[in-house]
C-alpha cells in the first residue's frame, strides 16, 4: 500500500477514538452519588456495551425496524434498569444517562493525532452512532472531523457492506482510496472485503485491563500502529 494512494480515512469511534469504558464508569458513579444508588457501574457499563451487538442484530434480521443507536441504547438501558433493580429514574434521568453516549471522552493520543492526520487526509467518522451522537461528542471531546458519516445514512450497521460502500460514495471516492482505521479486526475485515485498506490501532484496555479480544492485529490489515500519533507518523511523517 501506497499512503499516497489515500485520500480519506474513516474512523471507528466506540473504542478506537473515544474511551466509553472509563466515561461510563465515571458518570455512572457520579448518577449514583446523586441519588444513592448502589449499583457496579463497572458491571453496568460492560452490559450496556455487551448488549449493542444483539440489539443491531434484531434490527438486521427485522425484529425491530430500523432504529438509530441512539434508539438501541435506550432499550438497552430500560432493560438494564430492571435488571440492576434501579427504579428511581425520573425520565429526564433516564434521557440524560442515555445520552452519556454523546460525551464519551478521547483516548489521550486523539486530538493530536487526528489533527496530524488532517494535514494530509480527509478525516471522517465512520460509527455506528447517530449523525446527531457524533456531532455532540465532536463538540464534547475537541475533535475537528472534516466530515461525519453515519451508518444511520446507510440505514444499516456496521460491519454491513452497504455503509463502508455509501461512505464512499458520500465522500466521492473509490474504496481503494479510503483507509478504514479501528481497533477491532471485524470492522477492518468487512472494510477491506469491498476494497478499503485498514489501519489497526491498538486499543489494548477498551474492555479494562482483562480484555481478551481484539489484543492483535489479523494479518490482513495494512498499517498497524500504537495510536494515533504512531498513525501520523507512519502514514504523515515524524
Amino acid at each position: 500500500m501506497n499512503p499516497s494512494d489515500i485520500e480519506a480515512l474513516t474512523f471507528d469511534i466506540f473504542g478506537t477514538v473515544t474511551d466509553w469504558r472509563s466515561t461510563l464508569i465515571r458518570e455512572g458513579r457520579r448518577l449514583g452519588k446523586q441519588k444513592a444508588l448502589d449499583v457496579d457501574w463497572i458491571e453496568f457499563a460492560h452490559a450496556w456495551r455487551a448488549g449493542y451487538a444483539p440489539a443491531m442484530q434484531r434490527v438486521r434480521t427485522g425484529a425491530l425496524p430500523w432504529m438509530n443507536i441512539d434508539a438501541l441504547h435506550r432499550l438497552i438501558l430500560d432493560d438494564l434498569l430492571a435488571r440492576f433493580d434501579i427504579s428511581s429514574l425520573s425520565e429526564a434521568d433516564k434521557e440524560a444517562l442515555n445520552r452519556v453516549w454523546h460525551r464519551l471522552d478521547p483516548w489521550p493520543d486523539a486530538r493530536d493525532g487526528l489533527e496530524r492526520l488532517r494535514q494530509r487526509f480527509i478525516v471522517a467518522t465512520l460509527s455506528n452512532g447517530n449523525v446527531a451522537l457524533l456531532t455532540n461528542m465532536a463538540k464534547h471531546a475537541g475533535l475537528r472531523w472534516d466530515c461525519i458519516l453515519s451508518s444511520e445514512l446507510a440505514h444499516h450497521y456496521k460491519p454491513d457492506p452497504e455503509v463502508y460502500l455509501t461512505a464512499a460514495a458520500l465522500l466521492g471516492l473509490q474504496p481503494e482510496q479510503i483507509m478504514m482505521v479501528a481497533a477491532h479486526n471485524e470492522d477492518l475485515r468487512a472494510a477491506r472485503s469491498v476494497g478499503f485498506h485498514t489501519a489497526f490501532v491498538y486499543r489494548t484496555e477498551e474492555y479494562g485491563p482483562n480484555q481478551t479480544t481484539d489484543l492483535e492485529p489479523a494479518p490482513s490489515v495494512d498499517v498497524v500502529a500504537r495510536d494515533f500519533i504512531d498513525l501520523a507518523d507512519q502514514l504523515v511523517g515524524a
